[in-house]
């Protein structure tokens, strides 16, 4: 069962004038490949999706809703990815596959606060799409997953393993800590990890293997294995086991 924020949530996605097209996908996923294996196929349901999406962006430009197609569709593609990914946690949880004492949400401005690094006085935050996490005695987050999502790696990436390894310097005992003044005030390291659909296939370059090594966990929402990259369908496995 679902809380009222969760129900209040997949309310919200659905309601998205850009998601029904992608709803009605994302529940033959669950129907044709369970609740774990519908994150591989990522995506090609946003791939699939795309031309509707592109013709509900195109009416609402006719009616005078939006001015620019083409910024438009940029930032409903990035919307999308996380959309279907905090869908799909929400109705395996609904279902059970997922404990019931842990949450997500893309709401993550409070999170970004909390697990601030301080340099020298000067807060810097992680670049974070999604937030999972559970509550202690007090209601407060306690253990957290946050998720930055790409959809390609062409986007700016890096500034997240860059952040990851801002933490690792703030956490442990090390001299650059010291030189820059490096603080982590809330104490409690959340895990750091990253997710990408790999649109243009960069998941081979070197570079770009060599920068999902400095996350706890990096996904893939593609229906390919690779022994440098997880597959979203391991996320719940992942979030059940770890938080």
């Amino acid at each position: 069962m679902l809380n009222c924020d969760e129900m209040k949530a997949i309310s919200e996605i659905e309601g998205k004038y850009y998601m029904p097209p992608l709803i009605s996908r994302l529940n033959n996923l669950i129907k044709n490949h369970g609740y774990k294996e519908s994150f591989r196929y990522l995506h090609p349901t946003i791939v699939g999706a795309k031309d509707e999406v592109l013709a509900i962006i195109e009416e609402r430009k006719n009616q005078g809703i939006i001015k620019d197609v083409k910024q438009a569709s940029k930032t409903v593609v990035g919307a999308v990815f996380s959309n279907c990914i905090e869908y799909l946690f929400l109705k395996a949880k609904e279902a059970g596959a997922v404990r019931r004492d842990i949450f997500v949400t893309s709401k993550v401005k409070k999170f970004g606060e909390m697990v601030s690094i301080i340099v020298d006085g000067e807060s810097q935050k992680p670049d974070m799409d999604l937030v999972f996490y559970t509550l202690n005695k007090n209601e407060h987050p306690e253990n957290m997953m946050i998720v930055s999502l790409k959809t390609s790696l062409r986007e700016q990436a890096g500034q997240t393993y860059k952040w990851k390894l801002l933490l690792e310097i703030a956490t442990t005992e090390n001299p650059i800590r010291d030189k820059y003044n490096i603080t982590y005030p809330l104490g409690k390291t959340p895990l750091v990890c990253f997710a990408t659909v790999n649109f243009y296939d960069e998941i081979n370059n070197p570079q770009h293997r060599g920068m999902f090594k400095f996350f706890d966990k990096s996904f893939i929402g593609k229906p390919i294995d690779a022994d440098f990259i997880d597959n979203l369908s391991t996320l719940i496995d992942y979030a059940n086991e770890k938080l």
